[in-house]
C-alpha cells in the first residue's frame, strides 16, 4: 500500500483513497497493533524540516560558535509532540528547528508588502 495516497485519523473512521483502491480505516484502526520490542524509536526529521534546516545554514545561520543562550519554559506535553511532530529527539534540536523556522522568509508576507494598496485596472469594488 502506498503511503503518498494513504489519509489517516485517528478520531473518525472513514474510508481512504489510496492508488490501490478503497481503504477501510476503521478496519485498519481496530486490528491489534503487533508489540514494539523496544520503546527507542529513531526519530528522522521530515523532508520539509530537513529543508528548513538547509536553507538556514544556506543563509549561514548556523554558522559559528553555540552561545546565545535561550531559555523558556513551556507545557511539557507541548514540547513533546513538538519534538516528534519534527522528528527530534532532543529540546536543543527543537529550539534550533523553531528558530530557523520563525527566520525563514515568508514569500506570501513579502508579497503583501509589495502590492498593498494595488489593485489591478479591472478590479471593481462596488457590489
Amino acid at each position: 500500500m502506498s503511503a503518498a495516497g494513504l489519509a489517516m485519523c485517528d478520531k473518525q473512521p472513514y474510508s481512504a483513497h489510496t492508488s490501490e483502491g478503497e481503504v477501510d480505516m476503521a478496519a485498519i484502526h481496530a486490528a491489534p497493533k503487533p508489540e514494539r520490542k523496544s520503546s527507542t524509536r529513531i526519530l528522522r526529521p521530515a523532508p520539509l524540516l530537513t529543508s528548513i534546516l538547509e536553507d538556514a545554514r544556506r543563509a549561514g545561520l548556523l554558522d559559528g560558535d553555540k552561545t546565545e543562550h535561550v531559555s523558556f519554559r513551556a507545557p511539557p506535553a507541548l514540547v513533546e509532540a513538538a519534538k516528534r511532530g519534527a522528528g527530534v529527539s532532543s529540546t536543543s534540536e527543537l529550539g534550533v528547528l523553531a528558530l530557523a523556522m520563525l527566520a525563514r522568509p515568508d514569500p506570501v508576507a513579502a508579497f503583501f508588502r509589495r502590492t498593498e494598496g494595488q489593485l489591478g485596472p479591472d478590479h471593481d469594488l462596488e457590489y
